[in-house]
């Protein structure tokens, strides 16, 4: 699942900090995902890792106390005008308190200095360093001033002591950064639940019965909308490998655990008065229309069971249409391969199970499941809109974009 950062431009600072050398797999990940990537470091950065190594990844010129020019772009000024964002990755204790007093004593303090929009600072230190009352009074003031601070890593650092210190992972960093990027005052904290994956109906202790859904299309979902701003609680049967922290995960198992976890959710997201702005529900979980009646403890032996096995079963709790959904906007997902009739069947899902909109998947057979695109036809009572083919995050705003109606226009403004 790539995030696409075609046409915008980052500045990437390195400090003098031993993480340096993580700098170089944060910039490979910056190129990889489309953006043009520029590099500054300090004079003791370039003791931990060269300007060439930078150069050969971003394939940009490095500016460093060497090579900053008036001749050219590579300056302190004209380098923060062409970069969208600006993040520091590492950035030493001694950084971090130079930039809360606006200190620039060296170029990439100076560059910092005359940055006009989004800072974003990863700390890289010695615990007591990070703890000294100086610097954590220096990080509150960048806070507090419109930085953006990602938090470091509890582990063991490289001078031997445990604790806070260490440099986040490269990809979280990314995340991050790619969330300034994409920031949408809409969903910028808004409460918003993602259900995703197939559930898994238990026969015994070791088999289940369930369904092809991959999860792709709600992992999707939960990745755009935490790049968006929005704060994400992410339910689902599948794993959680490759998204951000923040997004709050919830492991379940079958329908029950679905239904119990969805009306948690939506009881903290409605409840909680922190916020005016009017919560979401993205119903994408694959949930089992029917479970076994008497799941058995144990492994039932195949020798015990003869030639045939016949299991009982009983119909789950429809989770969409049972949930209260009269404080959130809700917007279900409906599979068809009938071609004929499907359609109509997404858009009887409108009343029969009262959601605010419909995003209708097509498909041809049991292969049009687990793949990385696919095509949604987002439906309200109002319009239906073909958002085409498209790899599964791409559609993902698509949807967020059409969602974004369901709410009246005066809301959009808070």
């Amino acid at each position: 699942m790539q995030i696409d950062l075609t046409g915008k431009s980052v500045l990437l600072g390195v400090t003098g900090s031993i993480s340096a050398y993580k700098a170089c797999d944060l910039a490979r990940l910056f190129v990889k995902a489309g953006a043009s990537v520029h590099v500054v470091m300090t004079p003791s950065a370039e003791r931990f890792v060269s300007s060439l190594t930078f150069e050969a990844l971003t394939r940009n010129a490095v500016l460093t106390e060497k090579s900053e020019s008036w001749a050219s772009e590579l300056n302190h000024i004209e380098l923060g005008k062409k970069c969208d964002v600006f993040v520091i990755a590492p950035a030493t204790a001694n950084t971090i308190n130079k930039l809360a007093q606006g200190i620039a004593d060296n170029i990439l303090t100076q560059t910092a200095l005359a940055f006009k929009d989004k800072i974003l600072i990863a700390p890289a230190a010695n615990t007591q360093m990070l703890a000294k009352k100086a610097t954590c009074n220096a990080m509150t003031f960048l806070q507090n001033n419109d930085y953006t601070m990602i938090a470091p890593q509890d582990k063991l650092l490289a001078c031997g002591d445990v604790g806070s210190g260490a440099l986040a992972d490269p990809e979280e960093i990314f995340f991050e950064v790619a969330k300034a990027l994409y920031r949408d005052p809409f969903w910028e904290n808004r409460r918003v639940i993602v259900t995703g994956g197939g559930t898994r109906e238990k026969i015994d202790e070791v088999r289940y019965i369930s369904n092809f859904s991959s999860g792709k299309m709600a992992k999707s979902l939960s990745i755009a909308l935490y790049l968006r701003g929005a704060e994400v609680t992410y339910i689902s049967t599948m794993d959680f490998d490759g998204l951000p922290s923040a997004i709050a995960p919830i492991a379940a198992e079958d329908a029950q655990d679905v239904l119990e976890a969805t009306e948690a959710s939506i009881q903290k997201v409605t409840t909680d008065k922190g916020t005016l702005k009017t919560p979401y529900l993205f119903m994408v979980a694959a949930v089992a229309d029917f479970t076994p009646k008497e799941p058995k403890s144990g492994k039932l032996k195949k020798s015990a069971l003869g030639d045939t096995w016949s299991i009982a079963l009983k119909q789950t709790t429809d989770v969409l249409a049972s949930i209260d959904k009269s404080a959130i906007k809700t917007v279900g997902f409906k599979a068809e391969m009938d071609t004929q009739e499907g359609l109509n069947h997404a858009i009887a899902l409108l009343d029969k199970k009262e959601v605010d909109a419909v995003c209708y998947n097509l498909l041809k057979d049991a292969k049009s499941f687990g793949g990385n695109e696919n095509e949604i036809t987002f439906i309200t009572k109002e319009a239906q809109v073909a958002l085409g083919r498209a790899d599964k995050l791409t559609l993902a705003g698509k949807i967020l974009h059409e969602s974004k109606k369901l709410i009246p226009e005066e809301e959009t403004n808070d």
